[in-house]
């Protein structure tokens, strides 16, 4: 599915409604270049579920949301074996909902079965999001 976000109130709105498909135990790959809006995805993602506070865990490479929304940033990390020594993949399917940014630099160890959100720049505010 395809859905074009004119704004970042589109772009949250969009990822609220995906947020309504997510179960316990999914991984969500959230693909784009810088500024696309992956983090704005993730903040609707995350108000679907009453969560708020939101932040880029660019330095951090993963932040937690209500112990259930686990949103990483693998942008620093080289292979998916520098994300096994941090931890990080300790969480893939478990009761929670792992939402990955830049995702490509861990892809050998990123669970079958992922799903996946392409945010494409179609201009300053323009995004084309496939879900």
């Amino acid at each position: 599915m395809e859905k074009i976000s004119s704004c970042v109130s589109d772009t949250l709105k969009i990822a609220y409604e995906y947020a309504a498909t997510l179960v316990k135990g999914d991984v969500v790959l959230i693909d784009g270049d810088l500024g696309a809006g992956k983090t704005v995805f993730v903040k609707g993602v995350a108000s679907y579920f009453g969560l708020s506070g939101v932040t880029s865990p660019t330095y951090a490479y993963l932040n937690v949301y209500g112990d259930f929304i686990y949103h990483y940033d693998c942008y620093r990390l080289s292979s998916g074996e520098d994300a096994e020594r941090l931890g990080l993949t300790d969480y893939f399917g478990g009761d929670n909902i792992c939402l990955i940014e830049w995702a490509e630099n861990i892809v050998d160890v990123i669970p079958a079965g992922a799903k996946k959100v392409f945010i494409k720049k179609q201009g300053e505010e323009i995004r084309r999001i496939i879900l």
